[in-house]
């Protein structure tokens, strides 16, 4: 999936906004995020003002679905 549709899929399963970060960058305080840096994809939970968990991926298709599992799980 690609980023559109990962947002809208998070919309519609209900998963507070302010559970994750996308392609704002920084590092907010206990978000996961989806981040790109350079041509590769990063996929983090930010806490403390570090990047825990960090998977760094190749194509955007990727990290979007692991981006979704991780956070699907918070929806209401």
């Amino acid at each position: 999936m690609k980023l559109k549709e990962l947002e809208q899929k998070l919309i519609e399963i209900n998963v507070p906004d302010y559970v994750y970060s996308i392609l704002k960058g920084g590092l907010p305080n206990e978000q996961y995020c989806l981040a790109k840096d350079g041509a590769n994809w990063e996929v983090y939970y930010s806490e403390r003002g570090n990047k825990t968990g960090l998977k760094i991926f190749e194509d955007e298709e990727t990290a979007c679905e692991y981006f979704y599992k991780k956070v699907a799980k918070y929806a209401k």
